[in-house]
């Protein structure tokens, strides 16, 4: 469902990414980890079409995501860490504006699809609300909420607890596992490695651009020589990367 060929970017003379490959199936839960400045949001935004590669190609549900972006984006999420809302609506107007960019999936149904994420992400109370009064935990929760909306079949995700009460991060985990199990791929960015030791299939670790790693929990444990959590396993490849 998101597959890359020796993808790169290049900012003057930096090397943000370097040839990355990526093969990620249907239904993969996908942990992309890293230190700060390895290339992980260069990654996420040459995936979803706000930057153009150096060279190499990104294709996501088979669509070349720079020549057919229109068709790749009808089954795209993105959730990024920082999102960006329109403050003077209300969290119920805004999803309604969600369903309104998916004309052709004729949400026919769509103030039951609304009162169910509302209430999933526990935002019924503060429904009608103007989002500018919303606290960033709850902001978070209702761009989770639109990006279930269109019933994506991939989800990218970017630091997805940042701010999250305890309740809510276990409701995005569950939520999360559960569209994973119902095939749809989830591509998740984070630093909270225990997020990414409880629910990823696999886990790839970039550093300097460059992918160091990809496996298993388990496959990673034996190529770093590590046994124990996935946070000792990536310290040993990174620190083996940097030395």
């Amino acid at each position: 469902m998101i597959k890359t060929e020796n993808l790169r970017k290049e900012f003057g003379d930096l090397v943000a990414l370097n040839d990355l490959s990526l093969d990620i199936a249907e239904g993969e839960f996908f942990a992309f980890l890293g230190p700060n400045a390895a290339g992980k949001t260069t990654t996420i935004k040459l995936l979803i079409g706000l930057l153009k590669p150096t060279k190499g190609t990104a294709y996501v549900c088979g669509y070349n995501i720079q020549k057919d972006y229109v068709e790749a984006k009808k089954h795209i999420s993105y959730i990024p860490d920082f999102p960006f809302l329109y403050e003077k609506l209300t969290a119920r107007e805004f999803l309604h504006f969600v369903c309104d960019l998916y004309p052709e999936q004729e949400m026919k149904n769509r103030k039951t699809v609304i009162d169910d994420l509302l209430l999933k992400f526990n935002l019924n109370e503060h429904q009608n609300h103007l989002i500018e009064h919303y606290s960033h935990g709850m902001r978070q929760k209702l761009v989770f909420a639109a990006s279930l909306i269109h019933d994506p079949k991939v989800m990218i995700i970017d630091e997805p607890m940042v701010g999250l009460d305890p309740h809510s991060t276990r409701v995005v985990k569950d939520i999360l596992k559960e569209k994973s199990k119902q095939g749809v791929t989830i591509f998740l960015s984070t630093h909270t490695l225990s997020v990414a030791e409880e629910l990823a299939d696999r886990i790839g670790i970039i550093d300097h651009g460059k992918l160091i790693a990809i496996g298993t929990l388990d496959e990673l444990r034996k190529s770093s020589g590590e046994g124990g959590r996935l946070e000792d396993v990536f310290l040993r490849l990174t620190e083996e990367e940097g030395s």
